[in-house]
């Protein structure tokens, strides 16, 4: 079982021309309203691929989080997890012809409280994996327990220290290239070291350029993305994650998780909006031999 604890969103996409620059003003060629955010977007891949989900995020007790919750209900997530005692949150998503986009977030009402007592949860349950979205990379180890593997994306977490923190405790970490290397200061030469030195397993993505694992013992993996035509990538590194994790979820090696996940997340740019991840028929369609480890 996949429980993901972290960003239940209202998406608000618009699609313009370019993406504007400071003061500059550019028209929509249309506005849409639709369900979203990194853990129930990644929740929705997770489902799709095959997993049993569960989503422990936070939303409100109005109709529109009343929707949300039925559209990941429809998509077999057990919502029961979620708290209703707040709001929905909403994010400003723009865009471009070229399918590149650019968001504006809204900090959500969950907090450690809710945290720990899904995890707690999950470890009465039996365990499983745990995931976690990069705001909440200060509970991350205190988010383990008996039977409870930690996953966690750092996109959102801003935090060196942190996301240190977060690759010593979890026993998977999925993180895009520019933050790792550029807003968090872990150059390449660092990412085997740290994958060893904290026995996780250490995922870099970079968009179309492809993907990056790193195992605790030692052994590299890289895998390119497809070339697929771009429509809109929203939403493709949540699809990247909760594929990724169901793979783990079903017994996979980290290695064949992480070439569906870069398939899955290829697809899922080809239609548009947050949760176009595939279905599990359409990823074995399109999948590569598995790339050699170094």
């Amino acid at each position: 079982m996949i429980v993901f604890c972290g960003y239940a969103n209202l998406d608000v996409v618009a699609r313009v021309p370019t993406l504007p620059r400071p003061d500059e003003r550019v028209h929509a060629a249309g506005i849409t309203h639709s369900p979203g955010g990194m853990a129930a977007n990644a929740a929705v891949a997770a489902a799709r691929a095959g997993a049993r989900v569960a989503f422990a995020g936070v939303v409100g007790n109005d109709p529109l989080s009343g929707r949300f919750l039925e559209e990941l209900q429809a998509e077999k997530v057990d919502v029961s997890w979620t708290d209703r005692s707040a709001f929905l949150s909403t994010a400003i998503v723009l865009v471009d012809a070229e399918g590149r986009r650019a968001v504006v977030s809204q900090d959500d009402a969950l907090g450690p409280a809710h945290v720990l007592s899904s995890a707690a949860r999950l470890a009465a349950a039996g365990g499983g994996l745990f995931y976690l979205d990069g705001y909440r990379a200060a509970q991350i180890g205190a988010a383990s327990g008996p039977g409870v593997v930690v996953a966690v994306d750092l996109d959102g977490c801003d935090d060196r220290g942190l996301a240190l923190a977060g690759l010593r405790a979890a026993g998977h970490v999925i993180v895009g290239r520019r933050r790792l290397e550029e807003l968090l200061g872990v150059p390449r030469a660092e990412w085997a070291r740290l994958a060893r030195e904290s026995a996780a397993c250490l995922l870099v993505t970079d968009g179309p350029r492809g993907w990056t694992l790193h195992e605790p013992d030692g052994s590299v993996l890289t895998g390119e993305a497809l070339t697929v035509p771009v429509v809109d990538d929203t939403g493709a590194g949540d699809c990247f994650v909760g594929t990724y994790l169901a793979g783990i979820d079903a017994g996979l090696s980290p290695a064949e998780a992480a070439s569906r996940a870069g398939v899955a997340a290829s697809l899922s740019c080809t239609v548009p909006g947050a949760r176009g991840a595939p279905r599990r028929s359409d990823v074995d369609a399109a999948l590569p031999p598995l790339p050699a480890t170094s």
